[in-house]
């Protein structure tokens, strides 16, 4: 009988990363495999490469795993659907209007992006419900006739419907959807109700936009992975990883694919996060720099930090994300010349075609890649395992011609200058997540990732006075592995936006219990046992004539006065964290109602191997070559990881290499090889 195994593979900007873990023995593989433009035929690909090099059986493949970025390229390149937009007259314009807020308040060259939805496909219909959910103005026959026959005249791909407070009585709306679905049967239908039940008529509007406008492409992306999936003969339905770090069906991201806009990046902090906890860092800031950007997450007591409310292109998605922040700073970013003579890197990039220069397939522009291979960081021979030679020549000659010269500087010092621009970038970004929010890195252990992250991580932690670096065992397809160790996990909000002294106990713990049990009912399709579910229960709390709520954790079970009341007071108490101070005589606004299901599959779990005998770091001594520090060339050991075992220390200068990563140990600094394979790198005196 074949062995069972879960596979994960996330797509990135440059490689497809693949984790292969089979659940009988504990084994863990890894690929990579360059991305493809379109994404389903490199994981098909890497895939079918991972089983022949295995020699596995196809159907041995039960459970497969898929972090994807086809909702974040849809939206960054504006090549989704042709879609309509249907509101109550007299809210065509919301979608232009948004909150008339300036991201950049003295900026008068500013220019906001143009809604997805054109005016001319935005579609009013006479109707109104109040936010009580009390119906003010019913659907005419009439006007809903010819609201059906404009948007099906408009010969549209598919259609968001979001009307005035559907979140508090969604039968309009419903019967808008009915309508448009009877008639249009090959386009999409969204309703905001379905996808975002929850006050903000800007926020819901765009959400469900955004959904209508990536879905078909989506489902169509889908559809050929599941083809292909099928063709090689696993036995494995394809589940999708969410923005929010769990995962769900490919038949549920099909129809939400506004959960999946950062899907790869999530993967990233779930696996980053509990790889530092079992390693002993419950605070960790997390930083995966891969081919194209880079991403940064902060996790305090090991907890990953979500929010509701975030934007990609400046277009705002309300839905639980992981809580990164992303830059433009990879190893494809290429480093360029502003008007002032300045130099500059990314945010773009070369990407994976051409890719940087030292590829060799085309490429010209200097990029990161290319800087550290000058600087003798890359081994030009063993770039992902020896499988992909990298040309230093070309590097050079990129360097030379793009920056050097018309900088007056040399080839070393541009190098040198390439990298120490991205890592200011970088720098920023990862105060953005701590020191801006009150968090200090000084109390943190910098958990470096992706392909390039741990190429920088230790300049990194010096300029940020990080003590601490781990470098996973796997750093390169950390996504990839993540993928594998998330939770399957959905999230349910329903509007009250009413002051908790006017509503009844039992009509909060009814309204919580109806998002359990459609909870629990998803879990179920989804193949999930009942007792294999955890739910948790919040709720967003904010003083009346507040705009903005605080999360508040709801009581299991019956919600009677004693259970509010304790909730209340946890409001509170989170005031008093979050501000300084609480107003316990001021009435509270129950604004939102939440739940969140999750339930854990079989993990891989990593097992501690403790050092066994004493240590002997030279037996994974590779050789020796110049690496450049500081304006000068540094004689440097170069160890393979492979062949590292638990108890190894290394003093720097050194250079770790592996399949999928190389680490690099400034002069003065250590790394230490712990009981789970991970590389402890610390700064010297």
């Amino acid at each position: 009988m074949d062995m069972t195994h879960r596979l994960g593979v996330d797509v990135g900007g440059t490689f497809t990363d693949l984790s292969l873990y089979d659940v009988s023995t504990g084994r863990l593989e890894f690929a990579k495999t360059a991305s493809t433009r379109e994404q389903s035929e490199g994981v098909v690909r890497g895939t079918r490469e991972l089983i022949e090099r295995l020699g596995i059986a196809p159907s041995a493949i039960d459970f497969l795993i898929h972090g994807t970025t086809v909702a974040t390229n849809t939206l960054l390149q504006r090549s989704g659907a042709r879609t309509a937009l249907v509101v109550t007259r007299g809210f065509r314009d919301v979608l232009h209007i948004g909150r008339q807020e300036r991201p950049h308040l003295y900026d008068w060259r500013m220019q906001r992006p143009d809604p997805l939805v054109p005016r001319d496909l935005r579609f009013e219909i006479a109707e109104r419900v109040l936010y009580t959910g009390e119906v003010l103005a019913p659907i005419e026959d009439a006007d809903l006739d010819a609201l059906v026959e404009r948007v099906k005249a408009a010969n549209v791909d598919a259609v968001a419907v979001c009307l005035l407070h559907s979140y508090a009585n969604p039968a309009h709306e419903k019967r808008v959807g009915e309508a448009l679905s009877a008639a249009m049967a090959g386009s999409v239908v969204v309703l905001s109700h379905e996808v975002l039940p929850e006050f903000k008529e800007y926020e819901r509007m765009s959400t469900t936009v955004i959904n209508a406008y990536v879905a078909p492409v989506m489902r169509t992306y889908l559809r050929r992975l599941e083809d292909g999936i099928s063709a090689l003969g696993l036995s494995s339905d394809v589940h999708i990883m969410q923005s929010n770090g769990g995962t769900t069906t490919a038949g549920s991201a099909a129809d939400t694919p506004v959960r999946t806009v950062l899907s790869g990046p999530a993967a990233g902090v779930i696996g980053g996060v509990i790889l530092a906890n079992r390693a002993g860092q419950p605070n960790t800031i997390s930083v995966d720099m891969g081919g194209t950007s880079f991403d940064v997450c902060l996790s305090y007591r090991g907890e990953v930090r979500r929010t509701s409310e975030g934007e990609i292109d400046r277009l705002p998605i309300k839905v639980p994300t992981v809580d990164i922040h992303t830059l433009g700073a990879g190893g494809g970013s290429i480093a360029w010349i502003d008007p002032g003579g300045g130099l500059r890197v990314g945010p773009q990039s070369a990407g994976a075609h051409p890719g940087p220069a030292c590829y060799g397939q085309g490429g010209e522009a200097p990029t990161v890649t290319d800087a550290n291979l000058v600087l003798g960081r890359l081994n030009p021979d063993r770039f992902l395992g020896g499988r992909m030679a990298l040309d230093p020549e070309l590097a050079r000659r990129a360097i030379s011609d793009h920056l050097a010269s018309p900088l007056g500087l040399g080839l070393e010092e541009a190098a040198e200058g390439i990298v120490r621009v991205v890592n200011a970038s970088m720098i920023k970004g990862i105060r953005v997540v701590s020191v801006a929010r009150g968090y200090d890195p000084r109390d943190f252990c910098l958990m470096a990732f992706g392909g390039a992250g741990p190429l920088h991580a230790a300049e990194l932690a010096e300029e940020l006075s990080i003590p601490s670096v781990l470098v996973p065992i796997a750093p390169g397809v950390t996504s990839a592995l993540g993928l594998l160790l998330a939770e399957l996990r959905h999230d349910y909000v329903r509007t009250v936006l009413r002051r908790g002294d006017e509503i009844p106990p039992a009509e909060i713990g009814s309204g919580l219990a109806e998002m359990e049990s459609e909870a629990l009912d998803r879990m179920r399709r989804e193949g999930v046992e009942q007792g294999d579910v955890t739910l948790v229960r919040t709720a967003d709390m904010r003083y009346l004539g507040q705009g903005y709520e605080l999360d508040v954790v709801m009581a299991a079970g019956e919600i009677g006065d004693r259970e509010l009341a304790a909730a209340y007071e946890r409001f509170h108490e989170a005031h008093i964290r979050t501000y300084g101070y609480a107003n316990r005589h001021d009435p509270i606004e129950l604004v939102n109602l939440r739940v969140t299901a999750t339930s854990g599959t079989a993990r891989p779990e990593l097992p501690a191997s403790p050092a066994d005998g004493s240590p002997n770091p030279t037996a994974a001594l590779d050789s020796t070559r110049q690496v450049f520090f500081r304006d000068e060339f540094v004689a440097t050991a170069v160890y393979d990881r492979a062949l590292l075992r638990p108890g190894d220390t290394l003093d720097g200068p050194a250079v770790v290499e592996q399949l999928d990563s190389t680490t690099l140990v400034w002069p003065g600094g250590s790394a230490r090889v712990d009981e789970f394979g991970n590389l402890l790198l610390e700064a010297g005196e």
